[in-house]
């Protein structure tokens, strides 16, 4: 096991006993688990946690979001498990995400396993589109006006309309890594292929990539999709969502899981 990976096992434990949660799944969920970490990236763990029984029974809305501070190395989140339910009926993509990330950090209780196991039925093309579309919209947006563009910025923009595209030809949850997303839908051998793949390289092998003049076959491929899946995007159907009684039940089987 690496440092890293024991100082975030250690950080999860003693969120474990500040809180007094139990923590039931954690993994990495940025550019890390995407596949195309810089030297410098930062590590962002996102987990899924679930209180004593006796803090639901409550009148009151709680917090049901746990936070740590971020420093050079660390960004650590988690959500409520409730809170995750919820989410998870309404085909939440960041949340669906975590649940396919090839980096798990921790896994103790059956939850994420029961998740994954229903999350076809949960799943909502319409949904997942818009929430892709939009991220890449604003993106594009912040990032990639003008001739000079941040350059890195280009993968946060790509990945997201790769994801619009899988969705579109699968109607299932994209893949959280970049390279499998453009494998399957950037066209080998074409030009954008080239430049996709040098920048990546580069990005990859810890250049610095900071402000550059904008790369115009990418450029050009992605206002040519966010404009078409703009266009697209209103004709998919949502989809049916787990019943709720089933998030119910799973719910109280955590609770009994873990509390028992």
């Amino acid at each position: 096991m690496t440092s890293i990976h024991s100082e975030i096992l250690l950080e999860l434990g003693s969120i474990e006993q500040k809180e007094q949660v139990r923590i039931l799944y954690a993994c990495e969920s940025g550019s890390r688990a995407w596949g195309f970490p810089s030297k410098d990236s930062d590590y962002d763990v996102r987990f899924i946690y679930v209180r004593p029984i006796e803090w639901y029974l409550s009148i009151f809305d709680k917090r049901d979001v746990i936070e740590r501070p971020i420093n050079d190395m660390l960004d650590i989140s988690g959500w409520d498990l409730r809170k995750a339910l919820n989410l998870f009926r309404k085909s939440n993509p960041p949340l669906m995400e975590w649940l396919q990330s090839p980096i798990p950090y921790y896994t103790k209780y059956t939850v994420a396993e029961q998740l994954r196991g229903i999350s076809p039925l949960t799943f909502s093309p319409k949904s997942c589109l818009y929430h892709y579309l939009n991220m890449a919209k604003g993106n594009y947006r912040e990032y990639l006006q003008g001739e000079q563009v941040k350059i890195k910025k280009y993968f946060y923009v790509l990945r997201p309309i790769l994801a619009c595209g899988w969705i579109e030809t699968y109607q299932s949850m994209p893949p959280i890594a970049f390279d499998e997303l453009a494998q399957a839908l950037i066209p080998r051998g074409s030009e954008l292929w080239f430049t996709v793949e040098q920048l990546l390289r580069r990005k990859k092998a810890g250049e610095e990539l900071d402000y550059e003049p904008r790369l115009h076959p990418i450029n050009a491929y992605l206002e040519e999709r966010i404009g078409y899946y703009e266009q697209f995007a209103p004709q998919l159907k949502q989809g049916e969502g787990a019943r709720d009684e089933q998030l119910d039940h799973l719910f109280r089987s955590a609770l009994d899981e873990v509390w028992r």
